[in-house]
């Protein structure tokens, strides 16, 4: 079995949100950078603990990022996994990144490629199932248990007001959401052996994008807080009527 999974830099959730050019490009001055969690806890997660129950698996990681996003998808590799791939080029374009997972998933004849079920900065959800058409693979969004035998893989996926229950052959793409895996933290060894493990740098596909970023605009700044006594019930309805327009 030969698993990919799909990895990506984003901001630090704590950081502080500037753009720059116009509000056309995000400002990267003094923003720490971290594997979106969906992909790191979730994804990844489980794609290592399968290749731990099959250690004759293959287990690749893959980035679409410049050379900046190395520490990241070290540390990726040092949670788990053979080698890393990543592809030479930055994009926000979504069409653009699934073309260039597709292109070296095609090149590795990967049996699962794995992505979590979104990015906490663009929250595109757009990129597995871009995947999946493009290598024409079977495509299950939002997994919270995903267990295979042989060729079959069953997957527990969330719906509106509840839960499904899928099987599906191999090949597949499949997004992880929480619940899918627990959180995992590298240990020293898996940090030494990252620093040897191949990191191949491949050049992207021709692709013409999609989608330009025109601007980028943060949300009004919060209002003061209104702190209303508990035994001050009338003044709470009134504030909820007629400020927040609540009732």
């Amino acid at each position: 079995m030969k698993m990919l999974v799909c990895v990506s830099k984003t901001p630090d959730t704590t950081a502080k949100i500037a753009f720059k050019d116009g509000n056309k490009s995000f400002d990267e001055n003094g923003v720490q950078f971290i594997i979106n969690p969906y992909d790191e806890w979730y994804a990844l997660v489980r794609a290592i603990e399968l290749k731990e129950q099959n250690p004759a698996a293959t287990l690749h990681l893959i980035t679409v990022a410049g050379a900046d996003a190395e520490p990241i998808i070290r540390k990726a590799l040092a949670l788990g996994g053979d080698e890393a791939i990543r592809v030479n080029m930055d994009s926000t374009d979504s069409y653009t990144i699934a073309t260039q997972i597709a292109e070296v998933a095609k090149q590795g004849a990967y049996d699962i490629v794995f992505t979590g079920k979104e990015t906490i900065d663009y929250n595109g959800s757009s990129i597995g199932g871009m995947v999946a058409e493009m290598l024409d693979f079977s495509f299950i969004p939002l997994a919270t248990k995903f267990d295979i035998a042989a060729n079959t893989a069953t997957v527990v996926r969330e719906i509106e007001g509840g839960e499904e229950t899928v099987e599906v052959n191999t090949p597949l793409v499949i997004s992880c959401a929480k619940g899918v895996a627990e959180q995992r933290i590298p240990n020293m060894r898996g940090i030494m052996a990252a620093r040897t493990k191949p990191l191949k740098v491949v050049e992207p596909a021709a692709i013409e994008a999609l989608t330009s970023v025109t601007s980028f605009e943060l949300p009004p700044a919060k209002t003061g807080v209104k702190l209303v006594s508990p035994d001050n019930v009338d003044e709470l309805v009134r504030l909820l009527h007629e400020e927040a327009k609540a009732i």
